[in-house]
């Protein structure tokens, strides 16, 4: 049996979270494993949770409040080591720069479409697997 993938989601909305989680099913692709989901609404609980470990692949909201995704990623980056793979959620293609500014190893526009956000996270835990082989 293929190991559970764990994909850190943080969100203040609790609708973006659940169109995640829906988007991504049981699992992204049939060649990556299945995935459990780490739910955060604060940027506090990423941290805790990310020093926690065990975190595969995180995705967070560009759009969330009080601190975006792509602030919370240039943070991770920086201070996590080995920081795992980030998907950023961004309001905007145009904002895609923004995603790079935060060092976002992928980004997708909100709202989530299902097979453009599944085939992105799919890509980044296929990395994840390589970096780990």
């Amino acid at each position: 049996m293929q190991p559970t993938a764990t994909v850190l989601v943080y969100s203040d909305d609790s609708t973006t979270r659940e169109q995640v989680r829906l988007a991504a099913g049981r699992r992204p692709a049939l060649d990556v494993p299945a995935v459990e989901f780490v739910e955060c609404a604060t940027p506090g609980a990423v941290l805790k949770e990310l020093d926690r470990g065990g975190i595969d692949v995180c995705v967070l909201d560009g759009e969330a409040v009080p601190m975006g995704g792509m602030g919370v990623c240039r943070q991770i980056k920086d201070e996590i080591f080995n920081c795992p793979p980030v998907l950023v959620l961004i309001a905007r293609p145009q904002d895609a720069w923004l995603a790079t500014w935060s060092r976002a190893d992928a980004a997708v526009a909100l709202p989530v479409e299902p097979v453009e956000f599944a085939s992105a996270l799919a890509d980044l835990l296929r990395r994840k697997a390589l970096l780990s082989a």
